[in-house]
């Protein structure tokens, strides 16, 4: 509870510091490139910006400029990718190409993107920092865009992925942005190349842990809280961790039962959690749980020279992450 208040206070900052820089005329394209903040989202990656510049004794005001300009990107992708997935639905509201249509969307998704520099570059750090700090999310940015295409690949191809290859996949697609929001915070502090090195690594492990989670959430979640089918992305065929070990660990009727379910939009509710419940019982939940929680570890020990209430922050925020309920 302690900590989802301390998210939401950061999450009201940030939020009126977006609100503030997406003002412009033609009205039309700014409400465009705000729709998605001003509907939802946690605002993880900024909350790790702030923290992670804290952690390091550094000035929150400082990071609050680099931290608006990670959440800028990130609604960039989001943006997009609903429009290469054709997604109608977003945070409970139409998507951006829904609501204004696929020009004005994609507009306003070239708007968040270039406005996340356009305010680094107008912060009130040192140019040296300010430098490090667009160097550091122009980097991001790229990987992304490598794991965005790299999931594409997958998808089309008829082979299962190894598990190495879908860890490199889900490194750059989702964890880029949680590795450059800890490292923009502790450039923003200030501090050691050492320091920035140790934040990137924590958040760098803690998105491939979120990633994990999410998948396996993806698959196994409650439709309550999830506002998706059980199974959306087995049904969906998403060649995510938790679908990979069960299509490789099952066998005879059990593996069939899994791949007439996978990729299949016509597969029938019984069907899919009857392949689910197979899932179940081959104990993919606790093997991916593991997975996971390896990675957090790893993520922990990013931390271990550091201390005081900013770190426990981040902490309690990677224990969110990977015990978050299916």
């Amino acid at each position: 509870m302690k900590q989802s208040k301390t998210m939401e206070k950061n999450a009201n900052k940030v939020n009126k510091f977006l609100n503030s820089k997406l003002k412009g005329n033609p009205k039309k394209l700014y409400d465009a490139a705000g729709h998605l903040i001003v509907n939802g989202g946690k605002r993880l990656r900024p909350f790790m910006v702030m923290k992670s510049c804290e952690i390091l004794g550094g000035n929150a005001s400082n990071a609050m400029y680099p931290a608006s300009a990670v959440e800028m990107v990130h609604n960039f992708t989001l943006v997009h990718d609903d429009i290469m997935d054709n997604d109608e639905m977003r945070h409970g509201v139409p998507t951006v190409h829904k609501k204004f249509g696929m020009p004005i969307a994609i507009l306003a998704g070239d708007v968040l993107f270039s406005k996340a520099f356009q305010i680094i570059s107008n912060s009130n750090l040192p140019p040296k920092e300010i430098s490090e700090l667009v160097s550091r999310l122009s980097k991001a940015c790229v990987e992304v865009c490598e794991g965005q295409l790299l999931d594409i690949k997958m998808a089309e191809e008829k082979r299962i992925p190894t598990k190495r290859e879908y860890i490199t996949m889900i490194g750059k697609k989702t964890a880029a942005l949680f590795d450059v929001s800890c490292a923009m915070g502790a450039i923003s502090a200030k501090k050691s190349a050492k320091d920035v090195k140790n934040l990137s690594e924590f958040g760098k492990n803690l998105g491939i842990a979120f990633q994990i989670t999410d998948d396996l959430i993806g698959v196994m979640g409650d439709p309550k809280i999830t506002k998706k089918p059980v199974g959306n992305d087995l049904r969906e065929g998403k060649k995510s961790l938790p679908i990979l070990m069960a299509i490789s660990q099952s066998t005879g009727k059990d593996r069939k039962i899994i791949l007439k379910a996978f990729g299949n939009p016509k597969i029938t509710k019984n069907e899919l959690e009857e392949a689910v419940n197979i899932i179940r019982k081959l104990g993919i939940e606790d093997k991916v749980r593991t997975q996971a929680l390896a990675y957090a570890s790893k993520a922990e020990k990013s931390l271990f020279t550091y201390s005081g209430k900013a770190k426990n922050e981040l902490l309690s925020l990677l224990e969110f992450v990977v015990k978050r309920s299916v």
